[in-house]
């Protein structure tokens, strides 16, 4: 008995001993499972940090060293003879933009296939040339990079197919209007006194001001070189930025006569749907006591989108939230800015003027999409008033790129997401834009897979990796997707949110009360009809270069059938017609979807004997995406005919490497690049194919989208889906899922890919960051607002 006592007191004694260390050791244990997930994100934090580009990036922009001696080697060179900007006159000649000329294609294929090196690096510049009796904007190439005593400077031409590397600049110095505006303007300041019971806002450098009005350059006319425009008094409101909806129903029109500012004049007013010759005729009118004063559209809280106050019953509770337990599930180079997730593999770039784009697409090493990105931004309204009649804005003069803002975590992108910044080199100053991309794996609201039977039931979580970015071009807060799939579907998408850029409405116009071009939103303001539409490169490699387009018809059919008796009534049916489409074209979406779109490659085929292909579709959105209303558009000229079909089918070429230029509105009638001339007749069958494809809408606003649109009501997307590209759906070995059976009285899980089998612990900014701590620092562009003030800034 001693003996078993004495084995019970060790026993009670190291269970002591035990119990202790456990109660030491207890506030680590708490936080083990903490300290197991910091270890893992750290193990994915140090392959992200460790992760190669097979490639070096190409198409990546100019860095700082190449930038800078660039710049050095430009302000030296006595040919372009450069005055800085802070010094210039309009008779100088200024640096608008040093950026990298782009790759030819050719050279690119070359040196991914192994067969050479990397291509030469050249520098793009543009100059604002005032020193000539025209006044052009100039391009030229400097390479190659980075300078040596063997750089040189060349007339850059190739790119554009009108033979010249210029257009004539209209009005060469912004200066020089606002010089002229605030001299002129006390002559006539009694009108707006009189009309809009307020004086335009004057401070140093602009004309805006917070409690006065502001001018806003409406419906354009270039002739004879000289530039012809009407402008409209908009209230400020520089809380909110909705002076975008707050027009007035006072316009003046400007004759920029020459570049001689005393040639001058105002020409002509319009008020409340009336012309006036003169401000002279305008103040008699306004001396007789039939006169009728439109009502002012003045400010309010009808016009900011923020309620701090208390909402609807629930809003106070937090909603549900995207979290990433695990750490990211994709691979970036930041280096190289070169990702790969699932398969997938790709490049990304960014432009001052068109922003962001992909490159060399890879899926399970196949070649699919050699370049997408986006080319133009065409807004173009109707309206019986001189603002919005004929008004069209071309984006990219304003620098999409340079422009696009910095995300704001928890809210642009999840918490989690990861952010890539963009450096741009721009009239001698360079401007970073910090976390202005984002890349993010989600899950979606629905399944990607599932069937259930008697036995079981079958399903699979739907993820899509997304890269995004968020350009602000005036009223318009435009975000663009490129979203991944499991199955290898690339997705382009587009949303657009912010003020519209409405109208006054007037009493005195017959088409404003028959709702001709929108519809009355408040008391003294109207919608704008308009369309926008966003044109998108796409270079389809489908396993390789040597592609073709198809058009399968899905068509009615009467056949009898061997099998049938022979006197039965022949069978009304349906049938896939095949059809190649062998000239360049362009194509609209088919009524009904009758008809599917692919680019197939006749010289791979799948394990079934099928040519491998990628199907083109609309996609995600507020139905098809929309092209131009107006048929051909007196204002546009031949600056934009890609806005006239759906998609346009031609032919890659190393001089063809853009449908747009930024600088084509300046001379809508002999834009730069001219891309009616790009559908000439030739043979596009087993070539390397490029499709041109148009996201937008047709944007008829009404009393929903004051103050801001909406951006899923402005949505439009086009994907591009593998067609018997393989063998079988490639995402089952990728996707993550459960099978229950179902056949017996106890069910049976059988996971495939991983899954939660453990709480997971996050942190409040896990879920939503404290953006009390978000700051970002000034970041303005530099020396453009002479161009991106003589076009609108909106939409």
């Amino acid at each position: 008995m001693a003996s078993h006592a004495k084995s019970w007191i060790a026993i009670s004694a190291a269970i002591f001993f035990l119990w202790c260390i456990f109660l030491a050791l207890a506030p680590f244990l708490r936080h083990l499972d903490s300290y197991l997930q910091f270890l893992a994100s750290t193990r994915n934090a140090a392959e992200i940090s460790v992760f190669e580009s097979p490639k070096q990036n190409v198409w990546a922009d100019l860095d700082q060293n190449e930038a800078d001696g660039l710049l050095k080697f430009v302000f030296s060179c006595a040919e372009l003879n450069l005055t800085n900007a802070a010094k210039a006159t309009s008779r100088d000649n200024i640096l608008l933009q040093l950026e990298l000329l782009r790759p030819n294609k050719t050279d690119v294929l070359s040196y991914l296939k192994g067969d050479t090196g990397p291509p030469k690096r050249w520098g793009r510049v543009v100059v604002a040339q005032g020193v000539t009796e025209e006044a052009l904007v100039v391009n030229y190439m400097v390479g190659p990079l980075p300078i040596t005593e063997s750089t040189t400077i060349k007339s850059l031409e190739y790119i554009f197919n009108s033979g010249r590397n210029y257009v004539h600049n209209p009005v060469p110095s912004r200066d020089d209007m606002v010089r002229w505006l605030l001299e002129t303007w006390p002559d006539v300041s009694d009108i707006t006194q009189a009309l809009l019971d307020s004086l335009i806002g004057m401070i140093q450098g602009g004309l805006k001001g917070p409690d006065g009005l502001d001018l806003q350059i409406g419906s354009m006319y270039l002739e004879g070189g000289n530039l012809t425009t009407w402008v409209q008094f908009y209230r400020q409101d520089s809380l909110s930025d909705a002076s975008w909806i707050l027009p007035q129903g006072l316009h003046m029109k400007i004759d920029f006569k020459t570049r001689d500012p005393k040639n001058w004049k105002i020409l002509q007013w319009y008020y409340n749907g009336i012309n006036y010759a003169s401000a002279s005729e305008l103040r008699e009118s306004l001396k007789s006591p039939n006169f009728q004063r439109a009502p002012l559209n003045l400010n309010g809280p009808w016009t900011k989108t923020e309620d701090f106050g208390k909402g609807h019953p629930g809003r106070e509770i937090p909603p549900p939230v995207m979290i990433q337990p695990g750490g990211p599930r994709f691979e970036i180079d930041p280096k190289e800015n070169f990702i790969s997730w699932m398969g997938f593999d790709f490049f990304v770039s960014t432009s001052q003027e068109w922003g962001l784009s992909l490159h060399n697409i890879n899926f399970d090493g196949d070649s699919v999409i050699f370049e997408v990105g986006l080319q133009e931004a065409l807004a173009h309204y109707a309206g019986d008033d001189p603002g919005k009649g004929g008004l069209a804005a071309m984006d990219t003069l304003g620098y999409m790129g340079i422009y696009q803002r910095n995300l704001v975590p928890g809210y642009d992108c999840p918490a989690y997401a990861t952010y890539l910044s963009a450096t741009y080199h721009n009239g001698g100053t360079s401007l970073t834009r910090s976390n202005s991309i984002c890349v993010f794996e989600y899950t979606a609201d629905h399944v990607l897979q599932r069937h259930t039977s008697e036995e079981h039931v079958s399903i699979s979580k739907n993820t899509y990796l997304v890269v995004r970015s968020v350009s602000t071009m005036g009223n318009y807060d435009f975000t663009i997707d490129y979203i991944f799939y499991l199955d290898g579907t690339i997705e382009v998408k587009v949303r657009a949110s912010g003020f519209i850029w409405a109208a006054f409405y007037s009493a005195n116009s017959e088409s404003t009360q028959a709702n001709e071009y929108g519809y009355r939103v408040h008391e003294a303001l109207a919608t704008s009809m308009h369309d926008h539409v966003l044109n998108f490169k796409v270079d389809l490699d489908v396993a390789g270069t040597s592609n073709t387009f198809l058009r399968v018809g899905v068509e009615p059919t009467t056949k009898t059938y061997s099998w049938e008796d022979k006197s039965s009534t022949p069978r009304n049916t349906m049938h896939l017609v095949e059809r190649k489409v062998e000239k360049k074209t362009g194509l609209n979406w088919p009524s009904n979807s009758r008809e599917m779109y692919m680019v197939v490659n006749e010289g791979s085929k799948n394990a079934w004997g099928e040519k491998r292909g990628y199907r083109i579709t609309p996609g995600t959105g507020m139905g098809a995406p929309s092209h131009l209303s107006i048929v051909n558009s007196t204002t546009l000229g031949r600056s934009a005919k890609w806005a006239y079909k759906d998609l346009w089918v031609v032919k890659q070429k190393d001089t063809e490497p853009r449908s747009a230029e930024p600088l084509n509105c300046i001379e809508p009638q002999d834009p730069l690049v001219d891309f009616g001339r790009f559908v000439d007749g030739e043979q596009i069958v087993d070539e390397d194919l490029i499709v041109y494809f148009n996201l937008g809408s047709h944007h008829i606003p009404h009393s929903g989208d004051i103050p801001n649109t909406l951006m899923h009501t402005s949505a439009s997307s086009v994907m591009f889906t593998p067609f018997n590209f393989h063998d079988h759906d490639p995402s089952r070995n990728r996707v993550q899922g459960v099978k229950i059976d179902q056949g017996s009285e106890r069910s049976k899980a059988r996971y495939f890919g991983g899954r939660y089998s453990e709480g997971v612990r996050l942190k409040a900014s896990d879920l939503e960051p404290d953006l009390s701590k978000y700051n970002t620092e000034q970041q303005d562009a530099r020396n453009m607002s002479w161009i991106y003030n003589l076009m609108p800034a909106g939409n």
